[in-house]
């Protein structure tokens, strides 16, 4: 279960922080002294990408350096969380970490490079995103309960998009079919962005994508969306229900992106990066950009953020299992 942060909370924390800061000796005798470096571990321009230039940008006016986003795609994420996770521990590279580099693959991939306990020193937990269930317009299903009805009724017929085998948008799927007894044929692409072509142009007609790239073709009408993943309903999209409301009490799968610094990071870097972080959430600006791609911000400590990757690890293992999904 996701832990509540509230904002309250991440004032209070980012405040200590900061009068821990100005006590430190090693941090007024200046980190950083030279640009930051955050890894994103998938292409640019998805919701990851955009998410850390944008909060890279606010950290590094804070911190009076330049912080710079490197994309380091492959293996689902785990090539540049490895390349993090075996980086010098000074804190000038850090990593966007996700659900996915941090939770699922250690479920999905038969052997992974690092640790995500072991291997990172935990920074802040940033922001949670919402899937939705979206449908071509050709289907009839104008709601959950609907679309439930249809596959129930014609189990061969529907078959649903997502981003590759064992990534967030596939096990939101499975989750779906096992919670509401259904089934469907899981047709996994090379990223979300091919999956998305091919519901809006009809080929496939469900998919679980995450909010802020489906938002567009929800607006204009391409997509139906019939409900959000999260517990509670979009502030950017409010009149999606969530799953729970449209009749799948429990159901919860969700996005969310993290800072981590490679592990044995100083202590006195940690809360410095730490307190940067949340103040740049917390900035009215970053957090209205960030609202508008129906990201949630949240902020935490150092020692929170450890604990949230040890329950979604418990969380997605059995998930995974369910649904069968493996990579080699």
């Amino acid at each position: 279960m996701m832990t509540p942060f509230t904002r309250r909370a991440l004032l209070a924390g980012a405040f200590a922080l900061g009068l821990g800061s100005m006590a430190s000796p090693a941090l007024a005798q200046g980190f950083p002294t030279r640009a930051i470096t955050i890894v994103v571990p998938f292409a640019a321009g998805g919701s990851t990408d955009i998410i850390a230039r944008i909060i890279g940008q606010k950290m590094g006016e804070l911190l009076g350096q330049n912080v710079v986003i490197e994309n380091r795609a492959g293996a689902g994420g785990n090539l540049g969380s490895n390349s993090v996770a075996k980086a010098a521990p000074d804190g000038y590279t850090l990593l966007m970490g996700t659900i996915s580099t941090h939770a699922i693959n250690s479920a999905v991939f038969k052997t992974m490079p690092y640790d995500p306990v072991k291997d990172f020193s935990p920074v802040s937990l940033l922001v949670i995103v919402p899937n939705v269930m979206v449908v071509h317009p050709s289907v009839p299903a104008k709601n959950v309960q609907e679309m439930i009805a249809l596959l129930k009724a014609d189990p061969k017929k529907y078959s649903y998009a997502s981003s590759g085998v064992g990534t967030p948008l596939h096990l939101s799927g499975e989750l779906f079919k096992s919670m509401s007894g259904t089934e469907m044929q899981h047709i996994p692409y090379r990223g979300a962005g091919p999956a998305l072509n091919d519901i809006v142009a009809g080929k496939v007609p469900v998919m679980f994508d995450n909010l802020p790239s489906a938002t567009q073709h929800i607006q204009s009408g391409a997509l139906r969306a019939l409900a959000v993943t999260t517990k509670r309903r979009s502030p950017a999209m409010p009149d999606i229900p969530t799953m729970e409301e449209a009749g799948l009490p429990g159901y919860e799968t969700l996005t969310w992106n993290a800072l981590f610094a490679p592990p044995g990071t100083p202590r006195d870097v940690i809360a410095k990066l730490n307190n940067a972080a949340n103040l740049a959430i917390a900035d009215p600006a970053v957090a209205a950009k960030l609202r508008d791609l129906s990201a949630t911000t949240i902020g935490s400590t150092p020692e929170q953020l450890g604990e949230h990757v040890k329950s979604e690890l418990a969380k997605w293992g059995p998930i995974a299992k369910a649904a069968g999904a493996s990579v080699e």
